[in-house]
């Protein structure tokens, strides 16, 4: 779809930034984005999210949203703000220039990672509005956002999950004993991670169970609601899906694998984002076809038991004896070029533009409300 039934081009808002400890994240993935929507197709109105909560029409320069010298990019207070007045009116102004509704948009790409955006909240707000968009609807991206329910959903539709303890939001010294004798039930090392945050925020292993206090606390950090989480032995290979065209079936692109050297005790914020020569991407993953297949097949039950759309990521853990374990599922992957959800279909034949292309067109044709 090149224009609207008009004739004009697709009007797009493109929404990054936004208050959770991903924020950076976020605008780099905006930046990715940004250079790949053709300006002949695409009219776009980039919207950041400050760290504070203030909305802010940006300059659309995807150059300044790109990691330089090491340096993460974020949204500074810089230009007009976006306007709630409530009444169902949603408005982006910038000083000189016509307010723009946010309801005149044809579609919105809510890039952002973590809590408040990502976890369906955004997604609820546009539902509200009748405003088209790329993603999963507020129940997925909800799930999608809570490992401890993700596991849940994901057990019950007959996947394999790490077994795991909830540290729960109440005040973590009650709780301490009970943890601790759970968490050496599973056997260690264990993994301690926030249940509602990503790329890696928060995350640490622990060997010692002496360890457990400081790694729960730097969990806490990011999310009252911690998980310990039996830790797994074994490579780490991924998988996307994408909502089928049409109203066709999900489709999973070919495997992939993240190699990483012992200078990375996980696969860390370090090793997804700032990269060395001891980080590695292998795509397609040097797999056994029928183990690829098995992979790809349980991507797309993944994605059918949380009631997805639009795209995921579904990572796995494979176990030397050839089982696997879904670690978890992201309803919006990192999407920078060199990100793996986009590697993965552009090695499945979906190039970047492509891949954008495709996520638009899904999100115009999908209606809003309850389907």
């Amino acid at each position: 779809m090149n224009t609207t039934a008009t004739g004009r081009r697709i009007r797009i808002a493109l929404i990054f930034g936004g208050r959770s400890s991903e924020h950076e994240i976020s605008c780099v993935t905006a930046g990715g984005v940004l250079a790949a929507l053709d300006p002949q197709r695409y009219d776009v109105v980039p919207i950041g999210i400050t760290t504070s909560g203030r909305w802010v029409l940006t300059s659309g320069d995807a150059e300044q949203l790109a990691i330089t010298d090491g340096k993460l990019p974020r949204v500074g207070d810089e230009g007009g703000t976006v306007v709630m007045p409530g009444r169902g009116e949603l408005s982006v102004h910038s000083p000189g220039e016509v307010p723009r509704a946010l309801g005149e948009v044809d579609v919105v790409f809510p890039l952002l990672h973590g809590p408040f955006g990502e976890d369906g909240t955004i997604q609820g707000l546009l539902e509200l509005a009748g405003v088209p968009y790329v993603g999963s609807g507020v129940l997925a991206s909800a799930v999608g956002m809570d490992k401890h329910v993700m596991k849940i959903l994901l057990a019950g539709a007959g996947l394999p999950v790490a077994r795991h303890v909830l540290v729960e939001p109440s005040d973590w010294k009650p709780q301490r004993d009970r943890v601790l004798a759970e968490a050496a039930e599973l056997g260690l090392p264990v993994v301690v991670k926030p249940a509602r945050a990503g790329s890696s925020m928060g995350v640490s292993k622990v060997r010692h169970l002496d360890d457990l206090d400081d790694a729960v606390l730097a969990a806490r950090e990011h999310d009252p609601k911690v998980l310990v989480e039996q830790a797994i032995d074994g490579r780490e290979v991924e998988c996307g899906v994408l909502e089928g065209v049409d109203g066709g079936p999900p489709e999973a692109s070919v495997v992939g694998e993240v190699r990483f050297d012992d200078s990375h005790d996980l696969y860390d914020f370090q090793a997804k984002y700032l990269p060395g020569d001891d980080v590695g991407l292998d795509i397609p993953a040097d797999l056994p076809d029928e183990t690829a297949e098995r992979v790809r097949a349980m991507a797309v039950t993944a994605f059918k038991a949380l009631s997805c759309e639009s795209l995921a990521r579904v990572d796995f853990f494979l176990r030397a004896d050839g089982s696997l374990v879904v670690n978890e599922l992201n309803t919006m992957p990192g999407f920078t070029p060199t990100s793996m959800f986009p590697m993965l279909w552009a090695a499945s034949g979906l190039d970047y533009p492509a891949l954008v292309d495709r996520l638009v067109a899904t999100a115009l044709r999908r209606p809003t409300g309850l389907r």
